[in-house]
């Protein structure tokens, strides 16, 4: 069995996070790391937005400040996310790794077997979202929402018709990224209130529409869990779904510093978040 590294960063900062990320990728490009699955958390809670979402259109920034939400912008596409009570991961693997299908769709698949496996080591049947008509395939390319969870995308987890689990992935110089949110328990006034809308009757509209496409954890399950049992769960979930073994990885004191440079020069910056 193909062992990885497993990562716990704890609760980081957004440009801690982001940056972490990309670094992994940097050092598994440069063969000084195998594949990783990373899990983290946020302080602040924060909302990431997608690498291609107009900010200034998109979203509420006195709200964001009122909530004192963190905000950073992902190197992965899609919308946003409230990053506040969940378990984010990430998974940094080869293009050419042979688990890894050449297509985004298919890889997307293979990745998110460790999701299958982690929702049902907590007794959750999830399943994986496959947009089958033609009219829900043109949907996925024309979002009427800036939120993430408004909608489930190719092989992301739903658990009863909802979408309980949220992922975007970034390839860059044969390095695949993966990362994504899996909430225990979300405020969906909090979630709404930081984006933009053309008056209070579409958000309204907008945010009881959400509640029949995204789910929590914890409306799921009777179960008290933490933030500590998901990440046994979804660890274990990784291992069998990739049929992996993962071993604890730390950074070096030269790997930490490369990451703060990273925050410094580019996931900390004005010019990265709001693209000036």
């Amino acid at each position: 069995m193909e062992t990885w590294y497993y990562l716990d960063s704890g609760n980081r900062g957004p440009a801690y996070n982001m940056a972490l990320d990309e670094k992994l990728m940097d050092w598994h490009r440069e063969g000084e790391i195998p594949p990783v699955v990373r899990f983290y958390g946020w302080n602040p809670a924060t909302l990431s937005v997608g690498y291609f979402q107009n900010v200034e259109k998109e979203i509420n920034f006195d709200a964001v400040k009122e909530h004192g939400l963190g905000f950073v912008r992902r190197p992965t596409g899609g919308r946003g996310v409230l990053h506040e009570d969940e378990l984010t991961y990430s998974v940094i693997v080869g293009e050419d790794h042979p688990k890894m299908p050449a297509g985004v769709t298919e890889a997307y698949r293979v990745i998110s077997e460790g999701l299958l496996e982690g929702f049902r080591f907590l007794g959750l049947q999830a399943q994986f979202s496959i947009p089958r008509t033609e009219e829900e395939k043109a949907r996925l390319k024309r979002p009427r929402s800036a939120v993430c969870f408004d909608a489930p995308s190719w092989y992301e987890l739903v658990v009863e018709g909802r979408k309980i689990a949220g992922s975007a992935q970034t390839r860059q110089k044969n390095v695949i990224l993966q990362h994504g949110s899996i909430i225990l328990s979300l405020d969906e006034d909090k979630l709404f209130d930081v984006f933009k809308y053309p008056s209070d009757r579409v958000r309204e509209r907008m945010q009881q529409a959400f509640k029949k496409k995204a789910v929590a954890i914890r409306e799921l399950t009777e179960k008290d869990l933490n933030i500590e049992e998901m990440k046994e769960a979804f660890k274990k979930g990784f291992e069998k779904g990739l049929d992996v073994h993962l071993r604890p990885f730390h950074l070096s004191g030269e790997q930490e510093k490369e990451v703060l440079e990273l925050v410094d020069e580019k996931y900390g910056t004005d010019k990265w978040n709001y693209k000036i």
